[in-house]
């Protein structure tokens, strides 16, 4: 009998196929469901572990605001990051239908020429790997953040706030 290989899901072929370093860390999303709890189910600091948040600008594309799990989104800074007066926060049925992710899976990495912005919060330049969404529920990718950078194009600014 022949055995099937396990689906690759797209992030992970898409690491592998430019070579990337990467390593996962699963957890189960029924359990670990906001991104502190992630956090915690893949044993790592929520300030080393990266959501990722749908954004509308007042002017422009759709924008990924991708930043630690325990901060909050600076709207205004994020703003001023892609040239807009004021964003907003997609509600989460729009940021699902505009994605084709759902929450806890959406991935700037899944979204690559997609049609979206990325702005990545500067905490992760002092960090050597980060961890976010591999673009499914229960899967975090865990890689540096000059690798994200370069695939997603994504722009650095001070987008966290912490409270």
């Amino acid at each position: 009998m022949v055995k099937k290989k396990p689906k690759k899901h797209l992030v992970l072929r898409l690491l592998e196929g430019k070579h990337i370093p990467h390593t996962t860390r699963t957890y189960d999303p029924d359990i670990f469901v906001t991104a502190p709890e992630v956090a915690e189910g893949i044993d790592m600091p929520a300030r080393q572990v990266f959501k990722t948040l749908v954004t509308l600008p007042d002017k422009g594309k759709p924008t990924l605001a991708v930043l630690p799990a325990d901060a909050a989104l600076d709207l205004k800074a994020l703003a001023r990051a892609v040239g807009a007066k004021k964003a907003r926060m997609a509600p989460l049925a729009d940021a699902e239908r505009m994605t084709g992710l759902k929450k806890g899976g959406i991935s700037a990495l899944a979204l690559i020429n997609k049609g979206f912005h990325v702005v990545l919060d500067e905490s992760a330049r002092e960090l050597d790997r980060i961890a976010m969404s591999a673009g499914v529920r229960g899967m975090q990718v865990v890689l540096a953040p000059d690798d994200f950078i370069q695939l997603t194009r994504a722009r650095i600014a001070p987008i966290a706030r912490y409270e």
